[in-house]
């Protein structure tokens, strides 16, 4: 069995890291070198940088950021905001990223994952789905949602701001199509809720795609955890706001996940 990741998100405007709720009032939570160097110490298997104003001021992630936060890690880092183009990975990748994350331009462009898996491997590229229930369709099942056919995980592009029309689960399978490695899947109901991941969403994809999927969106127990890597069939899961803010320690969580039979890399 291949060991579940548990993976830390800094979401970084103006090379702050910032938090908010279902991607609103963003409020400061630390320096992400900082973050980072305390992150790698800890035992966490990866991190994320997600610059989260990069799209909508249409330009790049932060090339000093990356580089600040890959000199204090180990371990792989992926970098998301601000990539629309080849030259916008090669400038992230150049700066110490071991992956690119998509989203919006992903969407207006499913070629540029082709492009990128072409050029730098599949494992390096991740496609971001930001995604809030249809309330219309109603809750219903995993199996349901697995169709795509009623809009039921409505897809959302420019950091939750925009509509696009698209499914999550239809989507996440075009993305593994057109060559992504993995999907980072956001529940933008659940972001920064700590009420729990939404596990029925995280499944619908989790059973739709051969790739990994990252669950994100409402960790805020070990419980959480256990349930999205089991129900929700997770490969990894994302949080931020517990590990920032030092209320979960990430060897607790790993031993008490290992404790209840889920595979886990252990901090030595």
């Amino acid at each position: 069995m291949l060991a579940k990741r548990i993976i830390a998100c800094l979401d970084v405007r103006d090379g702050n890291v910032v938090k908010g709720v279902q991607f609103q009032d963003l409020a400061s939570a630390g320096d992400p070198a900082a973050l980072a160097r305390r992150y790698n110490t800890e035992g966490i298997d990866e991190l994320v940088i997600l610059d989260v104003t990069a799209t909508l001021e249409n330009r790049r992630a932060l090339a000093d950021t990356i580089r600040r936060v890959s000199a204090e890690l180990f371990i792989p880092l992926a970098v998301g905001g601000g990539i629309r183009s080849e030259a916008d990975a090669e400038a992230a990748l150049d700066a110490g990223a071991d992956k690119v994350a998509l989203n919006s331009a992903a969407i207006a462009d499913p070629s540029l994952i082709t492009r990128l898996a072409s050029r730098y491997g599949s494992q390096a590229v991740v496609v971001a789905i930001d995604a809030k229930r249809d309330p219309s369709t109603g809750s219903g099942s995993p199996r349901a949602g697995s169709r795509g056919d009623g809009g039921r995980y409505a897809v959302f592009s420019r950091s939750g701001s925009t509509g696009t029309g698209r499914d999550a689960v239809s989507w996440a399978r075009e993305a593994a199509s057109a060559g992504a490695g993995e999907i980072l899947l956001t529940s933008i109901d659940r972001d920064g809720t700590r009420a729990g991941f939404d596990c029925e969403m995280t499944a619908a994809v989790s059973s739709a795609v051969p790739i990994p999927v990252i669950a994100s969106g409402g960790a805020g127990t070990f419980d959480h955890f256990y349930d999205v890597f089991t129900s929700g069939r997770a490969d990894a899961a994302l949080a931020a706001s517990i590990f920032h803010f030092s209320e979960h320690a990430v060897s607790d969580l790993k031993a008490y996940l290992q404790t209840r039979g889920v595979s886990v890399r252990l901090t030595c």
